[in-house]
């Protein structure tokens, strides 16, 4: 951590006890069944950062099995119980060239099969265990190539060669049956994408369309047979959702279209049981379904919340599932689909808090400052869909509004310790707002703050502060914003325009200048943001992000901002947050600037998080939770 000359006062014992139980909270994420020994693998964090654990039946006690400083991600073990290795991704520093590494059980070592300098990711077994296909930017550190590795049953790597070489973004998704083809996915942008099968023999593809014009495809699987695919996208359609495609006829049948209006997210298929386990994004909340022989929907009910994961165990007659409410932070259930009754197989410390004290989020919809047309044909204000926490007491209370990132992601009902903690300890109520441009609510919002709509989100930000203003338990004149990546520029954007109504901002590596940013992010990610922000190539929008761009506004900035940046960022490089800093300091403004030496984009490590956490609690205390006019300076 470095903090020379960030304005950041020394962290009184007090806030690190206040905080201590909140940061020891953990949770656990289902990787992979364990095809050898039984039970399942799972990461979570013991010390630093999530590792991988070994878990043997239902709350049994999780063996640790790596031991890196780096969280390790991505983890699935053989599909062949012969051999013992499963594979693993991990990058050094939070620099995200993520490389991948076997792990032999048997004999407990790690072993790197790509080149070490490379970014590389999506890597997936074959169904005989034999191969892992995977993406590279090996070959011109722009472009994600397609490889394999081939693996013997001692889990070394015997061979290894590209198979596909193609300009874009390209992602394994799932091989064949017969191991002699692969899905593939090129991504363009959050609305564009193609699907392809690869055939191996010929290193040659075949796309699979659902139509003509701009399509995202989502989560996709081949059937048991390989003579089909299971996928989800939004053909014709607002929202993605699931289909088959049947590779004889060459004909993509919607399956759910006209009983779900929401995104499909996630799914698996079982098809020797004629099953597909598939979740779904309702307005901010997972819900579960199963489809049986391509007609028989089902909904299967869970606790108001997210749900991150889903996968057939082989047997199929249960599914593993990741869920996490207000109250839960993140656990593993293995679901019997006869039954429907869930089996919890991790239950992850909360710090010695009490759950049952938590607070739960409610679903509230604001109207912001355009129309649409309602249900009943005539014009009415849009409505922007917010979680809001409200701690259970009587007054008016300061309010931190949470901007997610993305800006195609999605704030969802999950579990949020910091939340927690603000409300219990602070007494500060939180609202989440999934603003125009974010993911789940169709194919028409995710675009309404594309190129130079871009400041319309913002408006978003002052509609909700107008909002706040109408409600007699919150305190309007404690109001500050809060947010990471996308919503880093929201927070700059906002105390910009709504500089008047705002006590302060913490910025978390966001955004300052569109162009020095799109100049700046690795160039393997230029082109991805380019059709969301706008190609600054072009005069015209060069020209619209420079003066948008927070950088060239900073003296509107009036309240105190904190800015907490990864040096190692390869998405918003820590230029953006030393040029913020410099710009509001240039214009007389006050900023507190913390800076991890080994972080990228965002905080993995224990050590950081909790700096971060204890700067920013007292940050909040200086600048939001005083009542006193001197605050408002």
């Amino acid at each position: 951590r470095r903090s020379s000359d960030l304005c950041v006062p020394d962290i009184p014992q007090r806030v690190k006890d206040m905080l201590e139980p909140y940061s020891n909270v953990r949770s656990a994420m289902f990787q992979s069944f364990e095809h050898t020994r039984g039970g399942i693998l799972i990461t979570t964090r013991f010390a630093e950062t999530a590792q991988v654990h070994h878990v043997s039946h239902p709350l049994a006690a999780r063996r640790q099995l790596t031991f890196y400083e780096d969280a390790v991600m991505g983890v699935e073990k053989c599909p062949n119980p012969d051999c013992d290795v499963f594979l693993f991704q991990k990058d050094v520093g939070g620099g995200e060239f993520f490389q991948i590494f076997l792990h032999n059980m048997t004999s407990g070592k790690n072993t790197m099969i790509t080149d070490g300098k490379s970014k590389n990711g999506n890597p997936i077994w074959s169904r005989a265990g034999d191969a892992i296909a995977y993406f590279s930017t090996r070959r011109n550190n722009k472009d994600w190539d397609i490889y394999i590795a081939r693996v013997n049953l001692d889990g070394v790597v015997t061979h290894e060669e590209m198979v596909y070489s193609g300009s874009g973004s390209w992602l394994p998704v799932d091989w064949s049956p017969d191991g002699q083809s692969i899905l593939l996915k090129k991504v363009v942008s959050a609305l564009e994408s193609y699907v392809y099968i690869l055939h191996l023999a010929t290193k040659t593809v075949t796309e699979i369309s659902a139509g003509t014009g701009k399509i995202a495809y989502g989560s996709m699987r081949f059937t048991s047979d390989g003579q089909g695919v299971y996928l989800t996208c939004d053909y014709n359609h607002e929202f993605r959702t699931l289909r088959y495609y049947n590779r004889a006829v060459d004909q993509i049948t919607d399956l759910t279209g006209s009983k779900i209006n929401w995104d499909v997210d996630s799914i698996r298929v079982h098809t020797e049981l004629g099953l597909v386990a598939f979740t779904t994004n309702e307005d901010g909340i997972g819900k579960l379904y199963t489809l049986k022989d391509g007609s028989e929907l089902h909904h299967i009910p869970t606790p108001m919340g997210d749900i991150s994961t889903i996968e057939f165990h082989p047997s199929g007659q249960k599914l593993a599932v990741v869920l996490s409410t207000a109250k839960v932070p993140g656990d593993v259930y293995l679901l019997d689909l006869k039954t429907e009754q869930f089996e919890r197989w991790t239950e992850s410390e909360v710090g010695g808090l009490n759950v049952e004290l938590f607070i739960e989020p409610s679903l509230i919809h604001y109207p912001t400052f355009d129309k649409v047309i309602g249900s009943g044909g005539t014009e009415e204000p849009r409505q922007i869909p917010a979680f809001y926490y409200r701690p259970k007491l009587s007054g008016r209370l300061p309010v931190i509004i949470h901007i997610h990132g993305g800006p195609e992601s999605q704030v969802t009902a999950s579990f949020m310790p910091i939340y927690q903690y603000l409300m219990l300890e602070h007494s500060v109520a939180v609202i989440d707002p999934n603003v125009r441009g974010s993911s789940g609510y169709g194919k028409t919002y995710i675009t309404l703050d594309d190129g130079k709509l871009r400041e319309d989100s913002v408006k978003d930000i002052g509609s909700l502060i107008q909002w706040i203003k109408t409600q007699p338990d919150l305190d309007h004149d404690r109001i500050a914003v809060w947010g990471g990546s996308y919503g880093g520029y929201m927070v700059l954007a906002s105390m910009i325009h709504f500089s008047d109504q705002l006590r302060a901002g913490v910025d978390v590596v966001g955004i300052s200048n569109f162009v020095t940013f799109l100049e700046s992010t690795q160039e393997y990610r230029r082109d991805l943001r380019r059709p969301e922000y706008g190609d600054e190539r072009d005069p015209d929008m060069r020209a619209f992000l420079l003066a948008i761009s927070p950088t060239n506004n900073a003296h509107k900035i009036q309240k105190p901002l904190m800015i907490v940046q990864g040096k190692n960022d390869p998405r918003v490089p820590i230029s953006e947050s030393e040029q913020m800093k410099e710009a509001i300091r240039g214009a007389g403004g006050q900023v507190w600037y913390v800076v991890a030496e080994d972080e990228g984009h965002g905080f993995r490590k224990k050590k950081n998080r909790e700096y971060y956490y204890h700067a920013m609690d007292m940050f909040w205390s200086t600048f939001l939770l005083s009542s006193s006019e001197q605050s408002k300076l």
